[in-house]
This record gives structure tokens, C-alpha cells and sequence, in this order.
């Protein structure tokens, strides 16, 4: 058997962190050799594995990248990755992002790194997801020849913790929508007379409840019928999956921008 890889956790201690931490400590493929947080984190100094619940493992959390990872799995915030964002570039070291909400400089500044490193950047890391995605790209290509038209609306539902709306996924979808089907407007919400439904917007609606991991449907309202395309998640483990797969995927490629469809083969 070959070395495990070497893997580093950045929100380490964050709720998708600590699932990716518990679920890296029982692959054998892969060790975990550095969990980072911020430097205001009450978790610094302490185990990670007593952190996530499973014991001590003899990793300590820490601000700063110490040791060299094979691979860093971001789970964090748009700060904490811009923090290890420029290390990652530097170093070379590659770089599975997962976090959503970055700002339309903080996304440039993610493109410049893969110049010179090996990124996977997706809004959701979840495999059911990624293959939505792939049928709301083929069902948009079918449904934009329709004469009457179809109206386009994604509604998704997260935990109240969620701090960005819409969803990164969500817009994900959207995206993929307008560049089959040609939509220019993107509508957040409706409220008061607004008028008829224009055939070139989708509109997003974003739910915040409970402890909801995920949940996205979209929507394609023809005349006469409905078409819905659902995808839930019951927990914060096929997030977790998915971006340990695309953690192993990284080791293999060269610097370059790459997406879950790249690492699933879609």
C-alpha cells in the first residue's frame, strides 16, 4: 500500500470540518497532518480529533501552515480562505474549495492561484448535486425550445447557521439555467405589484429553518405543466464525501481550475 495522503482541514472546527476530520481519520488512504482555524478560534491548541468527538489523534489546531500538506480541503469562510488561499498558490500546495459566498474579487483571486496550483472549486460538493446539475443542463436544452416559453424559479432551504443567500448552489444552478436557455435577470424574492412574470428572469428563493443541510429544487413551469428537479441532503456527510474524494483527485492533476464534474466524470 502506498503513503496515505497527507491531508490539511481548514475550519477545522466548523460543522463541515469537523464531519470531514471524523471521516479522513477512518480512511486509510488518507492523514490528516494539520487543522487550521482562525487565529481568534477558542479551539486553538486542542486536539481536532477531540474536537469532532473521536478522541485525541496527535494533531493539534493551529493558525498557521506548518507541516506541507499533500492537499488542503477549505471548509471555512471567504476570509479564512483568502488567508491560505495566497499560501496555497505559493507553496503549490492543492486546494479543494468549498466554501460559497466569496465576493467577485475574492473569485478572481481564486482563478490567479490556479495558475499556479491545482484547485477544485464547487458550490457544493455533494455527488447527488453535481448529477442534478447535469440533468438541469439537459432538461434546460430540451424545454428552451418550447414556443410558449418556461418559467425558471430555484428554491432551496438551509440550516438558520447559513450566513450568504441565495445558496452558492442555488446560483450554481441558476448559472447553468441562463447559459442554456438565455435568462439576463435573476430576481431574489417578489413583494407587492410587480407586475407579469418577464420570460427572461429566474427568480430565487431562499428558506432558512432549523438545522436543514441542504435542499434545492428548480422549477420549470410550462403551460400546462410542471417539471420540479429535487435534491436533499439528510446530512452533512455527502458534503464531507464528496470533497475527500476530490481531495484524492487533486494529487494526480497539474495547476488548473477544475469542478466536482471533473472529479466525478461527468
Amino acid at each position: 500500500m502506498s503513503n496515505p495522503i497527507k491531508l490539511g482541514i481548514n475550519g477545522s472546527c466548523g460543522r463541515m470540518g469537523q464531519r470531514i476530520a471524523a471521516l479522513a481519520f477512518e480512511d486509510p488512504e488518507l492523514e490528516i497532518i494539520l487543522a487550521l482555524e482562525a487565529s481568534s478560534s477558542p479551539h486553538l491548541g486542542k486536539d481536532i480529533g477531540e474536537v469532532c468527538g473521536i478522541g485525541p489523534i496527535g494533531v493539534t489546531v493551529t493558525d498557521e501552515i506548518g507541516p506541507h500538506p499533500d492537499v488542503i480541503i477549505d471548509f471555512s469562510v471567504p476570509e479564512g480562505l483568502m488567508t491560505v488561499l495566497p499560501q496555497c498558490a505559493e507553496r503549490q500546495i492543492p486546494l479543494v474549495i468549498a466554501t460559497t459566498g466569496l465576493t467577485p474579487e475574492q473569485k478572481d483571486e481564486v482563478r490567479t492561484a490556479a495558475q499556479t496550483t491545482s484547485i477544485v472549486w464547487a458550490p457544493s460538493m455533494s455527488l447527488a448535486v453535481n448529477l442534478v446539475m447535469k440533468l438541469v443542463q439537459q432538461a434546460s436544452e430540451v424545454l428552451k425550445q418550447v414556443p410558449s416559453g418556461v418559467d425558471v424559479e430555484i428554491i432551496e432551504r438551509h440550516h438558520r447557521f447559513k450566513e450568504d443567500a441565495p445558496s452558492g448552489t442555488a446560483l450554481k444552478f441558476g448559472q447553468i439555467v441562463a447559459e442554456t436557455m438565455g435568462q439576463t435577470e435573476h430576481v431574489h424574492g417578489r413583494e407587492g405589484r410587480i407586475g407579469q412574470r418577464p420570460h427572461n428572469e429566474i427568480g430565487y428563493h431562499a428558506l432558512r429553518t432549523g438545522d436543514n443541510t441542504g435542499e434545492h429544487t428548480i422549477v420549470f413551469g410550462l403551460l400546462g405543466e410542471t417539471i420540479d428537479l429535487t435534491v436533499r441532503s439528510q446530512t452533512r456527510d455527502s458534503y464531507a464525501h464528496g470533497a475527500l474524494m476530490a481531495g484524492k483527485y487533486l494529487i494526480s492533476q497539474g495547476a488548473g481550475l477544475y469542478s466536482m464534474a471533473d472529479v466525478l466524470g461527468l
